[in-house]
């Protein structure tokens, strides 16, 4: 399986896509299983949102892994999704609480057109087999991503322990803006995720810095 990456711009000159890809195409070859999402979405995130345009990192775990789910965005879904993804229903429902309203479908490439890079650890995933592909190399691309924009502060939203431990070992530099709290999937999201409100945080850390705040909640007005 080929995986088109003419779109990723100057995140294609990390070293993961000369030493890493081919293997990983060849698994993706060898598999007999529908691979989500769909091979030109898989770098999605990489293509909507430039190294030198990230201004907030939220880091999942997996593209979900329910057909016409996923399209290459950590935690988004597409428009047409109904009910939303359960941990996506929760991050609604911290953002409506946080900020009063919350976007009117899953699709949160409006907020990647703002600077939130919205990165999995792993790429892919075998329909229904939700952690399937975790032993396939992705994560290298993940740690060189983070590494790269270490060089200039930046917001992290680090939901969940394997989050943290990924950022922990790439993330480098003191002036970042780091938000550790449990993930808001169904079974951790209440041991921490609500009521965290890490929307209006970054917003605060951005005017801080003179930066525009991102618009979380209102795809037209982004």
């Amino acid at each position: 399986m080929r995986l088109p990456t003419e779109s990723i711009g100057s995140w294609g000159e990390l070293p993961f896509f000369r030493e890493d890809l081919p293997a990983i195409e060849a698994a993706l070859s060898a598999e007999t299983r529908p691979v989500l999402p769909p091979a030109g979405q898989v770098f999605a995130a990489l293509s909507l949102t430039a190294p030198e345009a990230v201004r907030v990192v939220i880091l999942g775990q997996d593209p979900y892994p329910t057909p016409g789910h996923a399209h290459g965005l950590a935690f988004s879904a597409e428009p047409q999704v109904r009910p939303l993804p359960r941990s996506l229903a929760n991050i609604y429902a911290e953002l409506t609480e946080d900020l009063g309203a919350a976007p009117p479908n899953g699709d949160l490439r409006f907020w990647a057109a703002q600077g939130v890079l919205l990165l999995n650890a792993v790429l892919t995933v075998p329909a229904g087999a939700a952690h399937g592909h975790k032993a396939l190399g992705w994560q290298r691309l993940t740690m060189q991503m983070l590494q790269h924009l270490s060089s200039a502060p930046r917001a992290f939203l680090l939901w969940g322990r394997e989050a943290q431990a990924t950022a922990a070992r790439a993330v480098t530099g003191t002036d970042h803006l780091r938000i550790e709290t449990a993930h808001p999937s169904p079974l951790s999201a209440r041991r921490g995720f609500f009521g965290s409100r890490p929307f209006s945080r970054i917003n605060t850390w951005l005017t801080d810095r003179g930066q525009a705040p991102i618009n979380w909640t209102t795809p037209e007005a982004a």
